[in-house]
């Protein structure tokens, strides 16, 4: 649903406190409460409270973080869902049937190239990746009255590729597709894809938008509320929704969602500058370096650049491994969007997916997701592990 009223005309940073979390009005709590129940009195057959008859159907909770969702991300549908892939897999088998086509990125995250390569491609969904910057190799791979849908990730994982949403848009709309934009390393707080022709946006809430590496979860948003409708339908049919602790630990992230991204955007670019110049870098993929090949379009659609970094080390795989085994204020492990800063091998770890397939990453590659700490001590120990 949209924001209501009185927040129609705030700013992101109201929006993000405020939307779907008006204080309480049995005890004016200002924090929305966890309704950590399963299912709730009817005042007669078919009499619903509020609308709440079963907590996979609905549940207090959940729903403000959906109108929160909705809100920041100018849509007027969210929902919310129990992962990312979770939300990924109810849009795909809404808006498909056996024997569609999808595009998707050739240079995917794991997780989603693994949904699409062993599980939907069993259900009959037929795909192809293409170079999601280049809008023509993007065009020739719709199958005509078969593609329903074009799914892209800006900035891609890991590779932080760009893609013009926009000039997406009007090729999905020419050729009769959605245009799905997985918005979770922007965020709504740096880029706002409905506003640019997106059709769905997707999220992975588990990462930026929660922010603490405490909780998992995903989001889907729409402006139109017929597909809106039939998400809906098929969330509660399917059934994997967040439940209620989560949905709050979501909330109580995005209020924060501003002030934490301008840090790592702020962060991240000091890291890839100074990786740019270190003599053991072969390679910085990070759109706000002018250099980069996405940095046009990135300045164009996005209010900042993102807090995530990936780089290739002279050495190969090995001194890849080996750097990412030696930081100690970046901590090796999956994920990302949390406060503190995480690095990893893509390759041996949250791609691995990918490996032997044309999505395939270098071995060569280190991801970063960036934090908050203080950029000097980030700089330090990055540095130190590089040698």
């Amino acid at each position: 649903m949209s924001a209501s009223d009185a927040h129609a005309n705030a700013a992101f940073e109201t929006l993000a406190i405020h939307a779907g979390q008006d204080p309480d009005p049995l005890t004016g709590a200002v924090v929305p409460p966890i309704y950590q129940v399963s299912t709730y009195k009817q005042d007669g057959v078919g009499g619903l409270r509020g609308g709440y008859e079963y907590s996979r159907s609905a549940n207090p909770t959940r729903k403000a973080l959906e109108d929160c969702l909705a809100a920041i991300e100018g849509g007027r549908v969210g929902l919310a869902f129990a992962s990312g892939l979770a939300a990924e897999d109810c849009l795909l088998r809404t808006v498909c049937v056996p024997g569609d086509h999808v595009v998707i990125p050739a240079d995917a995250y794991g997780g989603t190239f693994r949904l699409f390569s062993k599980v939907l491609s069993r259900w009959g969904l037929g795909w192809t990746a293409a170079n999601m910057a280049d809008p023509a190799a993007v065009r020739a791979a719709v199958v005509p009255g078969k593609t329903k849908a074009i799914w892209v990730e800006t900035p891609s994982n890991p590779l932080l590729g760009v893609a013009d949403i926009a000039a997406l848009a009007g090729v999905a709309h020419e050729t009769g597709s959605l245009l799905v934009v997985d918005n979770t390393f922007a965020t709504p707080y740096l880029q706002q894809p409905l506003a640019l022709g997106a059709d769905v946006i997707v999220h992975s809430t588990t990462k930026y938008m929660g922010g603490h590496s405490d909780v998992v979860g995903g989001a889907l948003v729409v402006s139109d509320e017929e597909l809106g409708a039939e998400l809906t339908y098929h969330q509660n049919a399917m059934g994997a929704v967040a439940g209620p602790f989560d949905a709050w630990l979501v909330l109580r992230g995005i209020k924060t969602l501003a002030v934490r991204m301008d840090r790592h955007c702020s962060n991240a670019q000091r890291i890839a500058e100074a990786l740019a110049a270190h003599p053991k870098v072969t390679a910085v993929h990070y759109p706000g370096l002018p250099d980069d090949p996405g940095h046009e379009v990135a300045a164009k659609q996005m209010a900042g650049f993102g807090g995530m970094v990936s780089f290739r080390v002279a050495g190969g795989e090995q001194e890849a491994v080996d750097v990412c085994g030696r930081t100690e204020l970046f901590i090796l492990g999956e994920s990302l969007g949390g406060v503190e800063s995480l690095i990893e091998h893509p390759g041996r770890m949250t791609h691995a997916s990918a490996a032997g397939s044309p999505l395939e990453v270098p071995d060569d590659l280190i991801r970063l997701s960036v934090g908050i700490e203080s950029i000097d001590d980030l700089l330090a120990d990055l540095l130190r592990a590089l040698g």
